[in-house]
């Protein structure tokens, strides 16, 4: 076994096919790390494992983004005010993915990466388990430090395919990610939607023209009527602000309610 196969956890491309073996969608769930604490954001993480996630997203709470929506803004907020520390996202991620069987993976913005050092922080997030980063911020073009760092430490590189990618952009994407492209559905921030916009499909149909070998879609999905709508185009589906407020309001419980609801496992 090599250093990469050691250190990294269970990689997003393994359960995505296992998924689509299965005759489904993958289901992605966002949460942030440290929101409301640690420990209870490691609950609620489980809670969506046990009930049908296969991939999770730990989000790392950051004072300036530029794509999440209210909700997940005055998470993120709490969780700063509360002093989170960058020790800390891989300290959930180490125990997410020991209590779980999911593929976890940070939803970080890059200059928190830049300030730690690429290569660090690939290292300390390989040997937490985690699979790998979706870098919103960061193109590949820009991208070759992490890049050299995310293939030394065997970890998924997905970067976002947007409804505004031209096709020479989309085949970049395509070609520099691992594990699986990131297709946002719209333009904007994170947060609830009552439709699913119809350029999702585009984003899918035009990245995977590319090349691409697995597309997620995500934004805007909040009920199980779009987690089956995006599911039968796209090879996975990404729920963030709904699963948030769903902790927000009711804890890790409400969490896992949730989770079983999109994923179909309460019906």
């Amino acid at each position: 076994m090599n250093e990469q196969e050691t250190l990294s956890g269970l990689r997003t491309a393994e359960v995505i096919d296992r998924a689509t073996a299965e005759g489904r969608s993958a289901f992605i769930g966002y949460l942030p790390a440290c929101y409301p604490d640690l420990a209870t954001s490691v609950e609620a993480a489980v809670q969506l494992a046990q009930n049908g996630a296969d991939i999770i997203e730990i989000g790392a709470p950051y004072s300036d983004p530029v794509m999440d929506g209210p909700v997940i803004q005055q998470a993120t907020t709490e969780a700063l005010a509360n002093g989170f520390r960058i020790s800390e996202l891989f300290e959930v991620v180490r125990q997410v993915s020991e209590r779980t069987d999911a593929a976890v993976v940070v939803m970080i913005y890059y200059n928190l990466i830049d300030r730690m050092g690429a290569e660090e922080f690939a290292r300390r997030l390989a040997e937490a388990g985690g699979a790998g980063a979706i870098t919103p911020d960061l193109i590949p073009d820009e991208a070759h430090e992490w890049m050299a760092a995310s293939e030394k430490y065997g970890l998924d590189r997905i970067f976002l395919a947007a409804p505004t990618s031209s096709p020479e952009r989309l085949w970049r994407i395509a070609s520099d990610s691992r594990g699986f492209v990131y297709g946002v559905s719209l333009m904007g921030v994170t947060g609830r939607r009552d439709a699913v916009s119809d350029a999702a499909e585009r984003v899918v149909e035009g990245t995977k023209a590319a090349g691409a070998q697995r597309v997620c879609v995500g934004l805007g999905v909040s009920t199980r009527e779009h987690v089956e709508e995006i599911g039968r185009y796209a090879d996975g589906v990404i729920v963030g602000t709904a699963l948030v407020a769903a902790l927000r309001d009711g804890g890790p419980e409400a969490v896992g309610t949730l989770t079983a609801e999109l994923t179909g496992r309460s019906l």
